[in-house]
């Protein structure tokens, strides 16, 4: 597989890139107007949640906040290969890659010190260290992810691969679809979920972080410098395929089972 080139090289952006789960029962007298707002304590409900200190949002917006309901499955269980859940008002429908598909980024050697391929059968990948031509890339915690957010450059990537007739996996054995809502991370554990924002537009979107990337190129070292690397169907809802880049803020989200 040929590397692809960032946008300020071509066409078509560089990189790839990485859901912890906070499980938090709100009840559901939480949609009464008085309770729309919890600003510091749940002191006010006589219930477990007294010690909490932060805001939460629900499905229906009734409580402001980071918490986003998941409806359906939004984890590969032992012997799936597909499966679809929605965050919000944003759709996510997952496949598992056959493993003699070509990697987005071949230029992964090493995965938790094994061939890539063999990581990825074996389900060593989440926040294992990784090397891209030689050089070492050790992913945040799941708890270190769970305050993450960062503000920088986007790309998106992938194109080339609607033109090709096989299909592509990420670097945590996904099929890759340049039509959905997916991204690459160095640095976040895989999978896990991320509000992006187009800080020029102020568009703002939700995607499943499930490669790696991305990562300096060989025509274009400051490529390497971007956050994080989109899918052709975010960088759309974003806004910003045309111009290739964009400057987002980007920051994990907390979910809750529906």
């Amino acid at each position: 597989m040929h590397p692809r080139t960032s946008f300020s090289e071509g066409p078509y952006g560089k990189g790839r890139t990485n859901l912890f789960t906070l499980s938090l029962l709100l009840p559901t007298f939480l949609t009464l107007a008085s309770c729309s707002v919890i600003e510091t304590t749940f002191s006010a409900i006589k219930t477990t949640f007294s010690a909490m200190k932060t805001t939460y949002r629900v499905a229906k917006k009734t409580v402001k906040g980071t918490i986003w309901v998941v409806k359906g499955a939004y984890q590969f269980t032992k012997g799936t290969t597909k499966l679809a859940y929605q965050i919000g008002k944003f759709t996510f429908e997952v496949v598992r890659a056959p493993l003699e598909y070509p990697l987005m980024n071949d230029d992964i050697q090493t995965i938790d010190g094994l061939p890539v391929k063999e990581a990825i059968r074996l389900g060593r990948v989440k926040a294992a260290p990784y090397t891209v031509n030689g050089h070492h890339y050790v992913p945040m915690t799941l708890a270190s992810a769970k305050t993450y957010k960062e503000t920088g450059l986007a790309s998106w990537y992938g194109e080339e691969t609607r033109r090709q007739k096989d299909g592509h996996m990420t670097a945590n054995g996904e099929l890759f679809n340049p039509r959905a809502l997916t991204a690459a991370h160095k640095y976040l554990p895989l999978p896990i979920h991320v509000q992006v924002t187009n800080l020029e537009n102020g568009r703002s979107i939700i995607v499943r972080v499930n490669d790696r990337g991305p990562f300096p190129s060989r025509h274009n070292s400051d490529s390497g410098n971007r956050i994080i690397d989109l899918s052709r169907g975010a960088a759309e809802q974003l806004g910003f395929v045309e111009q290739g880049v964009a400057r987002v803020r980007v920051e994990t989200i907390e979910l809750e089972e529906a």
